[in-house]
């Protein structure tokens, strides 16, 4: 067993006896005699325990333990101490030390408590492992924000995840339902098992059932073997049915039916085959509409209604702009080994008051791109052209520019003040009758001095 230990200890005899001991017993061994000492050779230097006493002069073997819990929380701590009372050992172990030993003390008691400490040190590196894993997995599904909208979300999904009903993810493209997909299969009793993507709109209709549900030999021109469909490739696991409104009528039936059975039959057979999968599907689309409109089954509609969940659009969630800004600097930078480029706050507020028709997606291309050029000129390029803000020009009041100009934040600040005295001082009225976003027009009533 190699380990580094740091030996803290003001007599230096009784130091100079313990550090001979480890060392006879294979440990890599350093020594102080004082906690600022220890503290200076804690920070230049990698150890896995520190074997420290109780009284240390002015400080003490516990001022040394809370600076380790502190700083690196990791790391195995034994106190030993001659004036050991069990008052002593009860503080030491509430303030996070592994062991305790009284002196006198023998050598195989030592390395007893020295072993102990080593193997919570070792577990609470896999801990930090695995926190650190599960940590970059949760961020990678991009179920990242604090807004009450995705609040919702999050809920929804921590009391749907670990269930088999079926779900429907609702939202504008680039929103992120997929990675709500992904989310409510990692965080199921699934996780274990395959989460098969398809994007609907993307497969042809010539082969889409074979691709979804399986062939046998020669079923078709070209069928030289048989053809594992999707669904049999997500047994047990989950499949996720991107763009679900782009089904055809034939496969939307042949999708209804699994729902109703958990059963699928191969193109060019008459078996039938029973499968555990779970179908979450999404769509950018209005099924309600289209149901309506007859371009998609209603039984099928209500079978993937069971729970729906709604992804919002990134201007409804303007306060994690900034947070899903940083997020994929830090992303992007590890993914192309960049250095971290801090935004300066023009560009923040540059972002803020953008109406991001292209949602998160359009976010996180406009940060990669800023993370391998370093221009956040080219970040905020066309930022300005929202075309939300200027597809209604039939709606703009009948103005004409003046030949000579005029000072255009006078007459923004004349704009947001009539609208507030319309509006009898609700803000949130005067944002919408100006097809502001609220949080862009508080920004402009603050930076008016309008109250």
């Amino acid at each position: 067993m190699s380990m580094n230990i740091l030996v803290v200890e003001d007599e230096h005899e009784q130091r100079e006896l313990i550090c001979d001991i480890l060392i006879a017993s294979g440990f890599q061994v350093m020594s102080a005699d004082c906690v600022e000492e220890a503290i200076l050779k804690i920070k230049n230097n990698a150890f896995d325990i520190i074997f420290s006493d109780w009284k240390l002069g002015e400080l003490s073997g516990l001022d040394l333990l809370n600076y380790v819990r502190r700083n690196q929380s990791e790391l195995g701590f034994v106190i030993a101490t001659a004036y050991g009372t069990i008052n002593h050992a009860v503080k030491a172990l509430q303030q996070g030390a592994d062991d305790y030993l009284p002196k006198p003390f023998k050598r195989q008691e030592l390395l007893l408590t020295i072993e102990k400490a080593y193997k919570a040190f070792q577990l609470r590196g896999q801990n930090k492992a695995l926190s650190a894993q599960l940590g970059e997995q949760n961020k990678l599904v991009s179920l990242v924000g604090k807004a009450p909208c995705m609040q919702k979300v999050y809920q929804r999904i921590d009391k749907i995840s670990a269930t088999n009903a079926t779900v429907l993810i609702l939202g504008e493209s680039g929103t992120g339902k997929e990675l709500a997909a992904r989310a409510l299969h990692d965080n199921s009793n699934r996780f274990h098992e395959k989460f098969v993507a398809i994007n609907c709109g993307a497969i042809a209709e010539s082969i889409a059932e074979a691709e979804l549900f399986g062939a046998e030999k020669g079923a078709y021109t070209g069928a030289n073997s048989s053809k594992v469909g999707r669904f049999e490739a997500a047994n047990n696991g989950t499949i996720f049915l991107d763009e679900i409104g782009e089904l055809s009528p034939s496969l939307q039936s042949n999708l209804l039916r699994f729902l109703q059975e958990s059963t699928i039959t191969r193109l060019g057979s008459n078996d039938e085959i029973k499968l555990d999968v779970r179908v979450i599907a999404a769509t950018h689309r209005d099924l309600a509409k289209e149901v309506k409109n007859g371009n998609f089954r209603e039984d099928l509609f209500y079978r993937l209604n069971v729970v729906p969940i709604k992804m919002p659009p990134l201007r409804e969630r303007q306060e994690d702009i900034a947070i899903l800004a940083d997020h994929f600097i830090q992303l992007h930078a590890k993914q192309y080994q960049s250095e971290v480029k801090k935004l300066s706050s023009r560009c923040y507020r540059l972002l803020l008051e953008y109406h991001w028709p292209g949602n998160v997606r359009e976010l996180s291309n406009r940060i990669e791109r800023y993370v391998l050029l370093d221009d956040e000129e080219e970040l905020t390029q066309n930022i300005g052209a929202d075309s939300s803000s200027i597809q209604n020009l039939g709606d703009l009041p009948n103005f004409e520019m003046p030949s000579s100009g005029f000072n255009w934040e006078q007459f923004e600040r004349y704009c947001l003040s009539q609208a507030l005295n319309m509006n009898q001082g609700n803000k949130t009225k005067a944002a919408k009758y100006l097809n502001l976003p609220y949080k862009a027009f508080l920004y402009r009533l603050e930076k008016f001095k309008i109250s």
